[in-house]
């Protein structure tokens, strides 16, 4: 009998590649690795480690039920123009409902268009601050409920285009985190006393 990668002639019981000692048969024993989950034979590049391409076949390309499940692990992409990253569990935004990644997960960040009582809030704050008035001193005399709704809208109009930390830097002034914080909840008090009164 002839080899068919070295060609040369060997009895029925060395014909065998391994038995023969063919210098030829990296040419001819090619063996093509199975997918363990479908069973089914996976294509691979030679030199490649056939582990690799199982694994990519795995993740890609395998119909089997685990193989599925797997890939939807990461089924929740973000939906912000430009991003393609995924994440484990569903990030969605309270205002406009929708699905984003943890990096763009703030309304700021995704240029959110929704409107809740928390932006309103902000919107305020930030009204107040650009209006220059001492909202922090103490007032005399009864306060009576007012429309702050055009400065806000106003105010957020100016303040919507400029950077994040412009924006903070407007609000807070020379002040720490900490002290802005404090007199921002006693401003928050002060405007809140005179309607549960």
């Amino acid at each position: 009998m002839q080899c068919d990668a070295c060609e040369q002639t060997f009895c029925k019981d060395h014909i065998r590649y391994e038995l023969h000692k063919c210098q030829s048969s990296y040419k001819k024993d090619i063996q093509v690795p199975v997918c363990p989950l479908c069973s089914k034979p996976v294509p691979w590049k030679r030199g490649e480690a056939p582990d690799i391409a199982v694994g990519d076949h795995i993740d890609r390309d395998c119909q089997s039920d685990p193989a599925k499940q797997k890939r939807k692990v990461f089924g929740n992409h973000c939906t912000l123009k430009g991003c393609k990253k995924k994440e484990v569990i569903p990030v969605v935004c309270d205002q406009c409902k929708m699905n984003f990644c943890l990096r763009h997960r703030h309304a700021i960040d995704h240029n959110c268009k929704g409107n809740n009582p928390a932006d309103r809030a902000r919107e305020a704050a930030l009204a107040r601050a650009a209006s220059g008035s001492d909202i922090f001193t103490k007032r005399s005399g009864p306060s009576k409920p007012h429309n702050t709704s055009n400065k806000a809208s106003a105010s957020v109009a100016r303040t919507t285009n400029l950077p994040r930390a412009f924006a903070v830097a407007t609000v807070q002034g020379n002040l720490s985190e900490d002290e802005a914080l404090a007199r921002a909840m006693q401003a928050s008090l002060q405007d809140q006393a005179p309607l549960t009164a």
